[in-house]
């Protein structure tokens, strides 16, 4: 299994958590490393430009950001046909790696942003959020019963912004957002792809993945 794809993750990091998830929709294998943040190994660093998860060394290339890890993977395979959604999501998706995942650095790392006003940058991912609610009444998913990519880019992004403060969250008035968010936790593909696995070093036996 010389030849397939190196995946460097960080468990937490909600990039890597939407790569995973393609990634086990995809079930294309690849050699999982989780690392530490904090301590980056000289492996990982020679191997992403950019020095951030998620990372994917296949055999001609680096793809380092993890939207186009998640297309990568659904290129080689989509059971689930998760890149059959309309232009749209793209567009949802963009939103939510600009606009929304600025607002949400600024709310949940807020001592960071001492000249920035709290409940300001708290309402402007609101905005965001309530439209994401509107687009959900009466649907399971963004674009109906079924997930596609957008699904899987927002999802790991909207549980990091509830889980600033979970009980405020829930209290919010978009019930059909919190639908969608639980609905997602509770799923097998996110209890997968959210395994514990040891921080890898030079010298440990490959850990494969392949959902």
């Amino acid at each position: 299994m010389d030849n397939n794809p190196i995946f460097w993750t960080f468990r937490r990091c909600p990039y890597a958590i939407r790569a995973r998830l393609a990634l086990a929709s995809s079930r294309v294998t690849v050699e999982l490393r989780e690392i530490l943040l904090r301590d980056k190994p000289d492996a990982f660093l020679q191997t992403s430009p950019s020095g951030t998860v998620p990372a994917l060394r296949l055999p001609d290339k680096v793809i380092d950001e993890s939207l186009e890890i998640m297309v990568w993977a659904l290129q080689q395979n989509d059971p689930q046909r998760l890149l059959d959604m309309p232009p749209e999501g793209w567009d949802l998706i963009s939103a939510n790696d600009g606009p929304f995942k600025t607002a949400l650095d600024h709310t949940k790392y807020a001592t960071r942003y001492p000249d920035l006003d709290f409940n300001e940058e708290r309402r402007k991912a609101m905005g965001y959020l309530l439209d994401l609610n509107e687009r959900l009444v009466g649907r399971a998913w963004l674009f109906g019963d079924r997930p596609t990519l957008a699904d899987l880019a927002l999802l790991p992004f909207v549980r990091q912004f509830a889980h600033i403060d979970r009980a405020w969250f829930d209290a919010q008035k978009w019930p059909s957002l919190v639908a969608w968010l639980d609905q997602f936790l509770n799923s097998e593909a996110f209890l997968l792809v959210m395994k514990k696995y040891a921080t890898w070093s030079e010298d440990d036996a490959p850990i494969w993945f392949n959902g």
